[in-house]
């Protein structure tokens, strides 16, 4: 190799060496796979895992401090979805490389995975993560054959107006045991293809009832005092839960390890006729952390 081609190959790395993750899941994915020192900003709802919270925050989900990115000199920035389009957009005017995902089932988050671990040049380990994430998944579908009944289970991602499950949250209650009462909803992209009326939701008669509103602690009194809802089984039954957000609505590891433990224990208890406890009076039941694996 000649030094005028040594010379050229220098500018930039093999593979990225400073990434912006603009929402968490490609953050923890990175932090498994071992490329967690490479990741110089990150989303300012990153949560997971614990250490990533000390790098410099740089954006929201919809909206970025460009400048604070310039900043980092990123060699790369990763998004989630078509509503960071816009600031994939803006990124791209401003010479910075942005590779922006918009995976929505079961099968594109591990996709995912294996994306981004070829991206930093680890596609070997994020291989071994994806196989490791498909291992637990199928643990919790072969012990879900083993419940005495499927339940109608109604997850609802927001109250007002009345979200249902986005298609991994969806996907995820029928492979822990349970029936997505507005299963045919998962396929639409957009929330607003996901609202449904109380009425409606009312209508289908849920045996449970999981809440994980986005960014949003879940209230109980909002729930129960939806008009019709008194007669929902859930509610008579008090199967009433909340999952918190960052475990299941971050298409990533996340949703597919804790998240989908913390459904599959929901819905045993719930096929069980046997609700778990509430942290306290008037609250949302929820797993404990020793039963959440």
């Amino acid at each position: 190799m000649t030094d005028r081609l040594k010379a050229l190959l220098s500018s930039a790395p093999r593979y990225p060496e400073r990434i912006v993750c603009m929402t968490e899941e490609t953050v923890e994915t990175l932090y498994r796979i071992g490329a967690g020192d490479r990741v110089v900003g990150v989303s300012g709802f990153t949560v997971r895992p614990p250490e990533a919270r000390k790098k410099p925050r740089v954006s929201s989900f919809l909206d970025a401090n460009f400048e604070r990115i310039l900043e980092l000199k990123p060699d790369l920035v990763l998004g989630f979805s078509d509503l960071q389009a816009d600031i994939g957009r803006e990124l791209c005017k401003r010479g910075v490389p942005v590779a922006l995902f918009n995976q929505r089932s079961i099968a594109e988050i591990l996709q995912t995975v294996r994306v981004v671990g070829a991206l930093v040049g680890l596609a070997e380990r994020a291989e071994r993560l994806a196989e490791e994430l498909e291992a637990n998944l199928a643990r919790h579908a072969e012990a879900a054959e083993r419940l005495p009944r499927r339940p109608r289970v109604f997850f609802e991602e927001w109250h007002e107006p009345l979200i249902s499950g986005i298609r991994w949250c969806s996907e995820l209650v029928e492979l822990v045991g349970g029936e997505d009462v507005c299963r045919e909803s998962r396929q639409r992209q957009d929330a607003k293809g996901r609202i449904f009326e109380p009425a409606e939701v009312a209508r289908r008669d849920p045996e449970g009832v999981i809440a994980s509103w986005c960014g949003r602690k879940a209230k109980r009194e909002k729930i129960v005092s939806r008009p019709g809802w008194e007669r929902v089984t859930a509610v008579v039954e008090d199967q009433l839960y909340e999952v918190k957000s960052p475990i299941i609505l971050q298409p990533g590891p996340a949703a597919l390890t804790e998240g989908v433990g913390e459904l599959a224990r929901i819905v045993e208890a719930i096929a069980r006729g046997e609700p778990l406890p509430a942290p306290g009076p008037g609250e949302l039941r929820r797993v404990p952390r020793e039963q959440a694996a």
